[in-house]
């Protein structure tokens, strides 16, 4: 099989590419597992025209779309290895279920793997009360008691944020004690510091009643956000070679502001490579990754 362009991932950057090269009527090819980074998450909030929308109905309504091109295909399979064939491309990439496809470009569309704290509980609630982004979940749960779990130098920001949702406490977990300046902002805003470290979380998960502290008190608690350690979830930039930078929460591949990695001929986009997690900005890299792959084929 030979493409113009191969991308792999198929969630809101995949498609976003895909479909900018479909309509330049070149022939695409999107491979995808079926594991996108927001599959624990039940709706998706602050996207346009899909606020409130699951995830997966999103996805399954832009590759419906994307079918009406004709020269867009898809497979559902896992890339495992990916390599140029010389330098500039053409990629082959070997999938799990054996086969292999050739492409001109590449465009990684391949997402984050989250690692949450060492704190049973976490993993189970993930996405649905235990969140890491209050402009996609704030809103759902104002008004209500609210915790940030510290898990990061940036945790204590978050905490400063969150009160315009709901009453804040930033639990410290005896490694994040804020600075003068940070406590000072807390305190303006209003955010509770407890230092006693979250040791259990309470309620019928994926629900969230309280949290329980070292020293036996619950806390009355409705949604916990918790900034993860993020992961590339496919080997692949590796593989090829491409330069990573160091992003606020873990590494994500290196691009310039044509998307083009390190490695010619290879492009990348969502949350792989952008510091900000989010749909529209995860959408919009998609649809720069497509043009400029597309600029490429077309003029060099």
């Amino acid at each position: 099989m030979t493409y113009d362009v191969l991308i792999v991932g198929g969630s809101f950057a995949g498609l976003s590419a895909a479909l900018q090269l479909a309509r330049a009527r070149r022939r695409v090819l999107l491979i995808d597992a079926g594991q996108p980074r927001n599959r624990y998450a039940s709706h998706a909030h602050g996207f346009l025209a899909q606020d409130g929308t699951p995830p997966r109905d999103i996805v399954r309504q832009a590759r419906a779309q994307l079918a009406r091109y004709p020269t867009a295909a898809f497979l559902d399979d896992e890339v495992l290895q990916a390599a140029a064939v010389r330098e500039g491309g053409p990629f082959r990439v070997v999938l799990a279920g054996g086969r292999e496809a050739l492409g001109q470009r590449l465009i990684l569309a391949t997402g984050l793997r989250d690692e949450l704290p060492p704190l049973a509980g976490l993993q189970e609630r993930w996405g649905q009360t235990v969140l890491h982004c209050p402009y996609c979940h704030g809103y759902e749960n104002a008004g209500r008691p609210l915790g940030v779990l510290a898990a990061h130098p940036l945790s204590a920001h978050q905490a400063a944020l969150l009160p315009d949702w709901g009453p804040t406490t930033y639990f410290t977990q005896d490694e994040f004690e804020p600075d003068a300046e940070q406590a000072a902002l807390l305190a303006r805003r209003g955010v509770r510091i407890e230092r006693t470290p979250v040791v259990e979380l309470m309620g019928a998960a994926p629900g969230l009643d309280a949290v329980k502290l070292a020293d036996g008190r619950r806390m009355a608690i409705h949604a916990l956000f918790v900034a993860s350690r993020t992961h590339m979830a496919s080997p692949l930039a590796t593989q090829l070679g491409c330069a990573f930078d160091e992003g606020p929460l873990g590494p994500v591949i290196r691009v310039d502001a044509l998307k083009q990695t390190t490695v010619a001929g290879v492009f990348a986009a969502g949350d792989a490579a952008i510091p900000m997690s989010n749909a529209t900005l995860a959408s919009a890299s998609g649809v720069m990754a497509g043009v400029c792959a597309h600029r490429s084929l077309a003029i060099g």
